[in-house]
């Protein structure tokens, strides 16, 4: 099977040098070795310009000559995106277009003749159709989206097949949700459970493609970058980079990807709520943020190219334009108000600089920051942000005992079936004296027991599945399925045998 594996890199262009260090010691600089040390590796990457700077900033030469030597050597592709990361969809043409050309010329400036991108990469994976034409225009040959895209449902893509979008020449590769989020999540943690989760796909003769965020490999999750490497050894895979799959793939179709991230579900897609974490209706901070913005975009568009220090003005413009401070400030459920003041700060240290700015213009945008950040300040002094992100994690989340032991009979069988499998492996990680195994297994039967488990990242349910065959676990399931369906939940009038 052909596997197509996109990795993001991307840091805000403030980024502090202390957290920089921990990203650059436990992922970048692991994962960009453990690819130039296995010659049969094949990925595309997408690193924003404005990381690259950073790289240069706090001189992390040697990440940048890695980067320039797997791009030289034709064993990494790297696609375009915007400099900042800014979230495209949101803002005017003539700056996405700048943002795409801005990124190019830094990336190229870094990462020399090995940059040349076929791809595109919209931060987010963020799409309108009206991004397209543009990226047609700049020549890009195809983009890459979730899955989701594709008729507002995952599920929908045949990957036997090349997708073009309707009426451009560009084509579109969809991420797989399931498996990128599965391997992200240390659920597939070794080349046994990828094949276990690709079950018999593994036979077929389709292609598969996985995109994530590299920090996710060794910095959110320590350890996870070594288990990226041995998944990739897989020898059922041939890894290939995703402007290969049309030399394997000769079946086209057309199709009009629909307003979406790799973040939106069915539900928000159907409710026309498909950018929430970064344009909340309900969100005065990202009513202020937004209206603040393009009250800076404004001025600055009146401000003529020949005068006295616009180039520098044009920085803090394009700096100004990520997407970190709009998406910290959604509480649902991310929130940072360190974040959010940063960004607010950039906007008014953007309008100070403006030549010949009038007084009033100036107080309108102190008037704004001072709005964003006491309004945040507010949120988090009376609770409102926990609460808001309470409110968030009950709608994603159910307990994994009310999904099974409340409904009664044999879906109580279910819960009993889990809890005795994780007893039993807490005992046996116990008398191997793997101790922190044994309190693992011990903190998991503790959280389903009391209903702690929808605030883990990792489900314990998930992490079982890993440690015991399938077939062992479908076992013990049909085991106290069978005990339990004779007791059957709800009222008195329905139970019975």
């Amino acid at each position: 099977m052909y596997w197509a594996n996109f990795l993001h890199f991307y840091q805000p262009a403030g980024q502090q040098e202390d957290i920089m260090e921990a990203i650059v010691a436990q992922s970048y600089r692991p994962v960009l070795h453990g690819v130039k040390k296995n010659k049969r590796i094949r990925l595309t990457f997408n690193i924003n310009g404005s990381l690259l700077e950073l790289f240069d900033k706090y001189k992390y030469r040697d990440i940048i000559d890695i980067l320039r030597e797997l791009g030289k050597e034709g064993r990494v592709e790297f696609t375009g995106s915007s400099k900042y990361h800014a979230f495209l969809p949101l803002v005017e043409e003539k700056e996405i277009i700048r943002q795409i050309q801005i990124n190019n010329e830094t990336n190229k400036f870094y990462l020399g003749e090995g940059y040349k991108p076929q791809g595109f990469f919209p931060p987010e994976m963020a799409y309108k159709k009206e991004l397209a034409p543009i990226l047609d225009d700049l020549g890009f040959k195809w983009i890459i989206l979730d899955e989701i895209a594709c008729g507002g449902e995952s599920g929908r893509v045949d990957y036997k097949k090349v997708y073009k979008i309707k009426d451009s020449k560009l084509l579109v590769f969809f991420r797989e949700r399931k498996l990128s989020n599965l391997i992200m999540s240390a659920v597939v943690r070794s080349k046994e459970t990828l094949k276990e989760a690709m079950k018999d796909d593994l036979k077929s003769s389709r292609y598969l493609v996985t995109a994530m965020d590299v920090e996710t490999f060794g910095h959110h999750r320590p350890g996870l970058e070594k288990m990226l490497f041995n998944v990739l050894a897989a020898p059922e895979f041939e890894l290939i980079q995703i402007s290969d799959i049309p030399k394997h793939y000769k079946d086209y179709e057309e199709v009009s990807p629909v307003k979406s991230t790799w973040a939106s579900s069915v539900e928000d897609i159907k409710n026309n709520i498909q950018f929430l974490s970064w344009n909340d209706p309900e969100n005065i901070i990202h009513k202020f943020q937004w209206d603040f913005l393009n009250m800076v975009l404004g001025e600055f568009y009146k401000v003529p190219v020949d005068a006295p220090g616009y180039p520098i003005l044009r920085d803090k413009i394009d700096a100004a334009l990520a997407s970190d401070s709009f998406w910290w400030a959604s509480a649902k459920p991310w929130w940072s108000l360190e974040m959010i003041e940063v960004g607010a700060w950039w906007l008014l240290e953007a309008m100070e600089a403006i030549p010949n700015i009038f007084k009033d213009k100036v107080d309108r945008a102190r008037d704004f920051y001072t709005k964003i950040i006491s309004t945040a300040f507010n949120w988090q002094r009376t609770g409102r942000i926990r609460q808001m992100m309470k409110e968030q994690k009950s709608v994603l989340r159910i307990p994994f005992k009310d999904r099974t032991i409340s409904r009664g009979g044999a879906e109580k069988g279910v819960y009993y079936a889990f809890i005795d499998m994780m007893k039993k492996l807490e005992r046996e990680a116990a008398k191997k004296r793997e101790y922190e195994k044994a309190i693992l297994w011990r903190d998991a039967i503790y959280k389903l027991e009391n209903k702690l488990d929808i605030y883990d990242t990792i489900n314990a349910i998930d992490l079982l599945r890993v440690e015991i065959p399938y077939s062992g676990v479908e076992a013990t399931i049909k085991k106290y399925k069978k005990k339990y369906q004779e007791i059957r939940g709800g009222q008195p009038e329905q139970r019975g045998t």
